[in-house]
């Protein structure tokens, strides 16, 4: 059963403040909720569920310990953040990820320059998952990683991506003759461009990447348009999808040709 005090709390974990005061945050879902225990990246506090996710669900979670409350479909609604409420409910504890330099210097990475959208960050990091690159370095001012939007975007691929948050500027002085590609509107021709294992920056969904960032960048590329019927950009999760894309498979394929 759970008290009016607990209902309360959950829902304060709706605001970013809160999550941040508190180092808390929710999960929603069956499948997402279920990764995250079996994961174990991050500490679950409390699991909220209605009986039919405890019916398949519950040896699981003796087995690693979390603690598990029985609540009401109706109870779930009050805590919820999904139109929709999808059985479980997960109070997890947040965890500051730390920059993997060898990672930095040795593979694709992506940095997103002021990503503000949660579900173009959610979304970003499950492009990422994809096609294998295991960083992803966020601004300071980007979108929280920790906001449920971004979280659902994601659909668990937060749980086997590093995602950091760090300053270009301190990011700079960690880097080690690393190649930075940006995508700019005018730039070398993505599809005929030799790309290697890199830096990727993807810059903010409105103004692109900042003029801090842009003076950095040695290799300025561009996805080429079919026509010019009046579009002027592309969403940012959709450009970083094609670049990783093309990086992928030049990087694993073109050896094989």
């Amino acid at each position: 059963m759970i008290s009016k005090n607990q209902i309360k709390h959950i829902q304060s974990l709706h605001s970013k403040k809160n999550r941040e005061e508190e180092s808390l945050f929710i999960v929603e879902g069956v499948k997402m909720v279920t990764e995250f225990i079996r994961h174990q990246k991050f500490v679950i506090k409390e699991v909220y569920a209605i009986p039919e996710y405890f019916q398949q669900h519950e040896a699981t979670l003796v087995k690693h310990g979390i603690s598990f409350t029985e609540i009401t479909a109706d109870e779930l609604k009050k805590i919820s953040l999904l139109t929709t409420p999808n059985q479980v409910l997960a109070i997890v504890k947040t965890t500051t990820q730390l920059l993997d330099n060898e990672l930095l210097n040795t593979a694709t990475t992506l940095f997103l320059d002021d990503i503000r959208d949660p579900g173009n960050l959610g979304t970003i990091i499950r492009i990422a998952d994809w096609f294998g690159i295991k960083q992803v370095i966020c601004s300071p001012n980007s979108t929280e990683l920790f906001n449920p939007k971004t979280l659902q975007a994601s659909m668990g691929a937060v749980l086997r991506v590093n995602v950091v948050s760090i300053a270009f500027t301190e990011l700079l002085s960690k880097l080690n003759k690393t190649p930075i590609y940006g995508a700019v509107l005018e730039g070398e021709n993505l599809y005929t461009t030799t790309v290697k294992n890199g830096l990727i920056i993807i810059g903010n969904e409105a103004n692109g990447i900042s003029t801090e960032v842009l003076q950095h960048i040695s290799h300025r590329i561009t996805i080429p348009a079919a026509n010019t019927n009046g579009s002027e950009s592309l969403n940012a999760a959709n450009a970083c999808a094609i670049i990783c894309s093309e990086f992928h498979r030049q990087l694993t394929y073109s050896s094989l040709a």
